[in-house]
């Protein structure tokens, strides 16, 4: 049955089911604006997907801190809007195995929860983050349903339904920085209190590039309540370290609440003499002045130091001989670098930990936040919610980042690469929700105002110097000679949304919304003293994209539900980098999806379902080079499935499968030729992930909790030209968490936790990722890693 037939049989039942249920048969029960269909179920405290610990309900940890409206201290108005977030110690009650129950700020204004939001919504928490062993942001994404993700040291880049890097928005508490493939950041997760993720076109929450979806990382909040602590400290056998400490809850002062997270890491690589040292601290001081005024204040400071891995060389298996790895790569490739042909290609056994980069090449980004804001409950219907905020990076790139083969001299060509970004970013949100009964009909509606002024500066490399060298047993030499020029950006934008829900039934609603965002760009770039032809220039866009959608309740706990949602891009990759000689019009996505989420089994089982529909028209692909072709457009189709139950109170179970057909269409090639058929890089058609757990309470033995994870990513193109394959993989890890009594040395600790874990058990080695602007190399996986923990909380 083809995603088609899928999508129209589903849309059919729920345009027959919305007859009946507002025909007469319909539950007489009256609308209410705060009404929710989850109420109906009892409240559990379960986290399927979560590999915790069994406790009892006067011992048991609170919740991953993704919660439904209600009543709150105080909130960031980049969280969902509509009734409040309430405080930790009452998120036990809204927990659910895929937390359903989960308001998630990237999927709506209107503080829904994620089932009742029409589109595919998942949440990673805090405890699931801390559990699963996801370290980095990068390992957080994996875990999500058909998500991928790579780590390339000059490109953070994400994947999901077809589309990856700049086509996949990334959020900070809601706010969108810019394009994720020049601001993305790799972080700890330790400071995070939870990952959000919204499938597929998204504009309406986010702005612009959200083709793909949306990724929202949210750090930790203060609650009401005692207060409480946590730390832990964790090592691997390369010599990496991992360390945090985190406090927060309510002061001496009364209303007045705070939160403060502290973590650093300093991670050794599986290639020779390549690490990364990160350090996070995030802080939030919350105020009720009254019942119905909240404000806060929050700050963040990052400091990220890397010397990177920047890929592997693909090399002619005729050139490797009995070095030849399989399994990693497959297929042939003209290089895009020399060009020479290189045949076959795989990738040399005697380089899977070789570093190609320049000694005194490194990555250094320093980021810091400040944000500050109140909500003000005007009356019982209308909430007022306003957000200041300030974002500043400084970023530098200085490494060799090209390694391509050269089969007519059988060495590896290397060239340098330098940037430098000065990137300022001050803003304002402000939105108004009104609780209302219109005409009978329960209805909430969300107005936002979005204004912010970015200043990006972008001295860059001038010259690439390079050389030659052999593929092993070589001198890795430095940077050398350095000249840059100055490019710069100005954006200026605001946005104009509205959102609104209405309750046709009880169990029937329509979900929609519009946003108008008007933006300029003002573009500057000099070398050698002297403006670039075109130079300057600027250039305005008024795109206006929205969602409209459906969401019945069938049965208490199941809900069915459709969209159309649309999103606006930058064809020419990234806004910062826009010449005037590329296309300055936007690309266009819509996106038609259908599903169903259950809540079931007494509240231990909970799954999801979806089919979706994109097309993006206006594309433009990166090449070699950093150059871009024109691509026509990019056809997306696919099916979602996700689940997690708790059998017993001891065990667990999760799984998710994604599968995606993604082709481009009417992609012509200027010099005859055609790649419309062809997949995008990186992009699967299937990924896998599931796992368990079981905890054993013998009382002779400390209690303990054995299991296991899997993840299969399918086979992916390393280009648009689909010559070189990266070929499918299959990874499992091994975990053993140990919970300790109270013992003299940690006295004080309430909990006290070692925990065991054993990453790629079978020692798979696979292909990564590829960057496309650089398609002579690839990014290896980390090979088997033993890993040992211990937190505490008090």
């Amino acid at each position: 049955m083809s995603v088609r037939t899928i999508l129209g049989s589903l849309s059919l039942a729920g345009l027959v089911v919305a007859g009946w249920s507002a025909g007469p048969t319909v539950r007489a029960q009256a609308a209410t604006p705060d009404r929710r269909p989850d109420t109906l179920l009892p409240d559990v405290t379960v986290d399927a997907p979560r590999q915790t610990v069994s406790r009892s309900p006067s011992t048991s940890r609170t919740a991953d801190r993704t919660r439904r409206p209600a009543p709150r201290p105080a909130a960031t108005p980049s969280q969902a809007s509509a009734p409040s977030v309430p405080s930790s110690a009452n998120a036990a009650s809204s927990a659910a195995p895929l937390n359903g129950n989960a308001t998630a700020a990237a999927a709506s204004r209107l503080g829904l929860t994620s089932r009742e939001v029409p589109a595919t919504v998942e949440v990673v928490g805090a405890e699931t983050l801390r559990e699963q062993g996801y370290h980095t942001t990068v390992d957080a994404v994996k875990g999500a349903a058909g998500v991928s993700a790579g780590d390339a040291p000059n490109d953070v880049g994400y994947a999901m339904r077809g589309f990856q890097g700049n086509q996949v928005n990334v959020l900070y508490n809601g706010i969108n920085i810019g394009p994720a493939g020049f601001t993305a950041l790799t972080m700890e997760t330790f400071n995070l209190d939870r990952v959000e993720f919204l499938k597929g076109p998204s504009s309406l929450i986010s702005g612009q590039g959200a083709v793909g979806g949306t990724i929202n990382f949210v750090t930790k909040a203060p609650h009401t309540g005692p207060v409480q602590n946590e730390a832990f400290v964790g090592f691997d056998q390369r010599g990496t370290f991992r360390s945090g400490f985190g406090s927060g809850g309510s002061t001496t002062i009364k209303g007045l609440d705070y939160r403060f997270d502290i973590s650093r890491t300093k991670e050794v690589g599986f290639i020779d003499d390549t690490e990364f040292k990160n350090v996070h601290v995030s802080g939030q001081l919350n105020y009720r002045l009254s019942d119905s005024f909240r404000t806060f204040v929050a700050a963040e400071f990052k400091d990220y130091k890397a010397k990177p891995y920047e890929g592997t060389p693909l090399v002619p298996v005729s050139v490797s001989g009995a070095n030849a790895t399989s399994g990693i790569v497959s297929g042939t490739k003209m290089s895009d670098y020399n060009p020479s042909n290189l045949g076959a290609v795989t990738i040399d056994r005697r380089t899977l930990s070789t570093n190609y980069n320049v000694v005194d090449g490194h990555k250094t980004i320093k980021e810091s936040w400040v944000r500050s804001g109140f909500e003000w409950d005007l009356s019982n219907a209308v909430t007022l919610r306003s957000q200041i905020y300030n974002y500043n990076a400084s970023r530098d790139w200085y490494n060799n980042e090209v390694s391509a083969f050269n089969a007519g001299t059988g060495m590896v060509d290397r060239e340098r690469f330098f940037v430098h970004h000065n990137h300022n970013m001050v803003g304002n949100v402000t939105d108004v929700t009104w609780n209302a009964n219109l005409f009978g009909f329960a209805n909430r509606l969300v107005a936002s105002v979005e204004s912010s002024h970015t200043d990006f500066t972008r001295p860059g490399a001038a010259n690439f110097p390079g050389e030659s060298v052999a593929l092993v047993g070589f001198d890795r030499g430095t940077y050398g000679d350095l000249r840059t020029q100055f490019q710069s950006a100005t954006i200026d934008s605001i946005a104009l949304n509205l959102e609104d829900r209405l309750k046709i039934t009880d169990s029937f609603a329509l979900i929609g919304g519009l946003r108008y965002n008007p933006f300029t760009l003002d573009r500057t770039w000099i070398r050698d003293g002297t403006m670039r032809a075109g130079f300057p220039y600027s250039k305005s866009w008024q795109p206006l994209t929205g969602r409209i959608g459906t969401t019945w309740e069938a049965l208490p706990g199941t809900t069915f539900y459709s969209q159309y949602a649309t999103a606006t891009d930058i064809s020419a990759d990234s806004i910062f980098i826009l010449t005037p000689t590329q296309n300055l019009t936007l690309s266009d996505s819509r996106s038609y999806e259908t599903g169903v989420k259950q809540l079931a089994w007494n509240g231990r089982g909970e799954w999801t379902f979806s089919a979706f529909d994109i097309e993006r028209n206006n594309v433009y692909s990166a090449q070699a080079g950093q150059q871009l072709n024109l691509a026509g457009k990019v056809k997306s189709q696919g099916i979602e499935l996700a689940a997690a139950v708790r059998p017993t109170p001891e065990s667990k179970l999760w799984g998710n499968v994604a599968y995606v057909r993604a082709r481009y269409a009417d992609y012509d090639l200027a010099k005859g030729g055609s790649f419309s058929g062809n997949t995008p890089p990186n992009i699967p058609a299937v990924i896998v992930n599931g796992g368990g757990s079981y905890r054993f309470l013998n009382p002779g033995w400390w209690p303990v909790e054995l299991g296991f994870s899997v993840r299969h990513v399918g086979d992916r193109w390393s280009t648009d030209a689909n010559t070189v394959k990266l070929l499918a993989y299959t990874t499992a890890d091994l975990f053993a968490f140990v919970d300790l009594p109270k013992v003299p040395l940690f006295a004080t600790a309430t909990s006290t936790r070692l925990a065991f874990r054993v990453r790629n058990v079978t020692d798979k080695r696979y292909a990564a990722w590829s960057d496309p602007f650089y398609p002579d190399q690839i990014f290896l996986g980390t090979p088997r890693t033993y890993e040992v923990e211990a937190s505490f909380k008090f």
